[in-house]
């Protein structure tokens, strides 16, 4: 018996050690390769959408993801353009950052040339509005000055191409409004300033966790360049890559500071407990084994490693150290019992507290968000392996027992002195009166916040940035615009055509700046046909007045007999920008996005949706809203969980320790609603991580108790727990200092928790004398 049991611990070893370096092989494939990912949108959950409706959202979320913008100004636009020209050559400068983002002069050409093909077939809903309603006289009128105008050029021939200079306008109307060109640069007027718009594309993955701002060190550098020349031009910066880019320095911080903090700190208490190098090396190993672990499996089931989970997964140092923790403690303790057998004695323990805390991880997935359940595989899956290496390897690689130190003994000793809660005594009841009124005053403090910005953590100045360039600019939200459906192209870009002068009526009464429709470039055939008659009918009154005026037979020159359709639009490079906003076709539906400019307030929000809740193929997507409405719900959903999990733990409690059961639970119950007061008295909201945290809170602070159950007498085993409840406190209290709210909420929480339940559970211990039997 005893050979085959030795023999399956030594494949065990052999088995671990060739997963290790397999694990070893894939951490060098994944660093070197693009696996990581900052997209906000990526931890939020799989909400059940039609395909046209997912393939929107996925089409907004891509257009701008590399796309970074560029505002100059300045009081005199030559001054603007001059200091754009010294930017723009400074970037240019380095290479495989920033690519400008460009419309040749062919590119520029070949548009003119297809639209000038159905010039009569384009009309912009005031020009059409201005055919109908403007007088002959006035329209006959208004071409002649134009034919012996100052600035007319080209003479006879360019004038009668265009006799009422509808193309021009139609041109004019696509730029934007307020939007013109000069020498080549992009310009607008806002804030008594002239701004250059300057459009780049990026090159480089901003998902690197070297520390480094790549793109914003560039766009400073550009910008001191300019300045330089130009001291008193004002440069704004906004784009998709520099948030991500950001978030990426931020989490490089993050990660250093939570996992390797919280890893030197478990490392010296490890040191310091037993004064001895192998249990650190063994432990530490464990750790990284377990992190490692973490990040492959988690690559290898969602393809990316979201940052967060990063951020997140460094915690787990504060937990996966338990293992080796109580192998050396009972070591310690237990000097004359050998590596192999003390591991037999420690194995059903040490598989129930990996099975609670791979549980309480795992509880972190119930909820449908690809980023929580990112964070309970990872988490998961590096206790396993960190589990594993302490079974497989360590009775191996331990060789003597490490001896007592005064740190193992000062914490030893300390539960003999630790004070016991004593119901008669005034100043106890003072005490929990105060503790009472704490808690009571803090619930009323407290308050909920379920948004997007709870899983965000751009840079307030980059933030500020972003809005006023999109004041300037009227930039779209990529979270919240117009999905218009057709059973057919033709039917689309009739639908858009529908809702278009619902949208010029919010434009007046300023709900919204301005929007953007496919069928602003590309008019439906029905359109183009009722355009070319119009224009046909007032051009051949204005030439026939002209011609009796000049004494000459003037004949309207042809343009294409036929429309141009989606076949003929698409292939063209200057309408690629666009593009994304054409979904195609879906169960036998065409689809496109109608982008809406200006939309910054929720009431003008629920002016559009009203607007257009009554137009048939035409639905309102509000992203970020539906996000919010989710987050609610889950979070709602998972604090009844966590009720039925307080119920189901009393329950388990109550059958093992009868009467006594409330020691086991209570400390954790006046830890979970300390908690939630002092982060109310701090001005935390309560969110869904809020709610989470409290399942890991209850999972750690009960096991507190349990031990004072069960474990009362045995100083090695309160060593352990308290090395193990020090480094969690380390480790998960460290997330407070990360800058997304939704971790730091969540670091918060458990801070005060679990460290709460560690210091109250002592308290409600029993006495030295009793007997486990009267409880059993």
């Amino acid at each position: 018996m005893k050979p085959a049991r030795e023999r399956i611990e030594l494949f065990m070893a052999i088995a671990w050690s060739v997963l290790v370096l397999a694990l070893c092989f894939h951490q060098v494939q994944f660093w070197s390769s693009n696996n990581l990912d900052s997209d906000v949108m990526a931890l939020l959950p799989n909400t059940k959408h039609d395909v046209l409706v997912t393939r929107a959202n996925e089409n907004m979320a891509k257009a701008a993801t590399r796309d970074v913008v560029i505002l100059i100004g300045n009081k005199d636009s030559e001054v603007s353009k001059q200091a754009a020209s010294i930017f723009d050559a400074r970037i240019k400068k380095t290479t495989g950052l920033l690519r400008a983002q460009i419309t040749s002069d062919q590119d520029t050409q070949a548009a003119l040339d297809f639209y000038a093909r159905y010039r009569d077939r384009l009309l912009t809903q005031q020009q059409k509005k201005t055919l109908e309603q403007t007088s002959d006289d006035d329209l006959l009128q208004s071409s002649m000055e134009r034919l012996y105008g100052v600035g007319a050029s080209g003479g006879l021939s360019s004038w009668i191409s265009d006799p009422l200079a509808l193309s021009a306008d139609w041109w004019q109307s696509r730029l934007g409004e307020g939007i013109t060109q000069e020498d080549g640069y992009v310009l607008t007027q806002a804030r008594d300033k002239y701004w250059v718009v300057l459009q780049y594309e990026s090159e480089l993955s901003a998902f690197q966790l070297d520390g480094v701002a790549h793109i914003q060190q560039l766009l400073e550098s550009a910008g001191n360049d300019a300045k330089r020349s130009h001291p008193d031009i004002e440069i704004l910066n906004a784009g998709v890559p520099l948030h991500a880019e950001a978030a990426a320095v931020r989490a490089n911080w993050e990660i250093n500071t939570i996992g390797y903090g919280s890893l030197a700190a478990v490392m010296l208490l490890v040191f310091f407990a037993f004064m001895k190098f192998r249990p650190l090396f063994l432990v530490s190993g464990s750790l990284l084994i377990g992190v490692a672990a973490g990040i492959s499996v988690t690559a290898l089931i969602f393809g990316k490693v979201h940052l967060m989970t990063m951020i997140f997964g460094a915690s787990l140092v504060g937990v996966a150290e338990d293992y080796g923790i109580h192998y050396f403690s009972s070591r310690q303790g237990n000097p004359d019992t050998k590596p192999f057998p003390m591991m037999r004695y420690l194995m059903p323990g040490m598989w129930l507290a990996f099975i609670t805390s791979a549980l309480a991880y795992l509880s972190l997935g119930m909820a449908p968000l690809p980023g929580l359940q990112q964070m309970a595989v990872f988490s998961a899956v590096g206790l396993l392996a960190a589990f594993l290496t302490v079974v497989c390897w360590f009775p191996y690689l331990d060789k003597q027992a490490p001896k007592r130190s005064w740190l193992s003994d000062k914490i030893s000793n300390s539960l003999k002195t630790w004070p016991r809660w004593n119901w008669h005594k005034t100043s106890h009841k003072l005490f929990a009166l105060i503790v009472v009124l704490f808690i009571g005053f803090g619930f009323s403090r407290l308050h909920t916040e379920d948004s997007l910005r709870q899983l965000q953590s751009s840079p307030a100045s980059l933030i500020e940035q972003q809005k006023e360039i999109s004041e300037i600019l009227g930039l779209p939200s990529p979270a919240q615009f117009v999905l218009v459906t057709g059973t057919s192209e033709e039917a689309l870009l009739q639908a858009e055509e529908t809702l278009k002068p619902v949208l010029d009526a919010l434009v007046v009464e300023n709900t919204i700046r301005s929007y953007s429709a496919i069928s602003d470039w590309l008019p439906s055939q029905k359109r183009q046909s009722e355009n070319r008659l119009l224009v046909a009918n007032v051009e051949n009154k204005v030439l026939s007045g002209i011609s009796a005026s000049l004494g000459e037979d003037l004949e309207r020159q042809a343009s294409s007999e036929t429309p141009f359709t989606l076949k003929d639009w698409l292939p063209l490079k200057f309408t690629q920008a666009m593009q994304a906003q054409y979904l195609g076709e879906a169960d036998g539906k065409w689809g496109s996005v109608v982008m809406i400019n200006g939309l910054n307030s929720g009431q003008s929000l629920a002016k559009l949706a009203e607007a257009t809740s009554s137009i048939s193929g035409v639905k309102l997507i509000d992203r970020s809203g539906e996000i919010s409405n989710l987050l609610t719900h889950y979070r709602s959903k998972m604090t009844l969980l966590l009720f039925v999990g307080y119920l189901l733990v009393a329950l388990a409690l109550l059958h093992r320790y009868k009467s006594q059961a409330w020691r086991a639970l209570l400390p954790t119950v006046i830890a979970a609603l300390a908690s939630l007061s002092a982060s109310a008295w701090l001005g935390e909201s309560v969110q869904l991580f809020t709610v989470l945290a409290h399942f890991l809170i209850l999972g750690t602070g009960v096991d507190y108790g349990i031990f004072l159950l069960e474990h009362h007498k045995d100083p090695s085993s309160w060593l352990a727990v308290c090395l193990g409840a020090a480094s969690t406190l380390l480790a998960f209290g460290l997330l407070a200092l990360s800058a997304t709210p939704a971790l730091h909420t969540f670091g918060l929480s458990m801070l005060f928790g679990v460290g709460l339940s560690w210091l109250l559970s002592p308290c409600f211990r029993l006495s030295a004398d009793a007997d486990m039997a009267l409880v059993h």
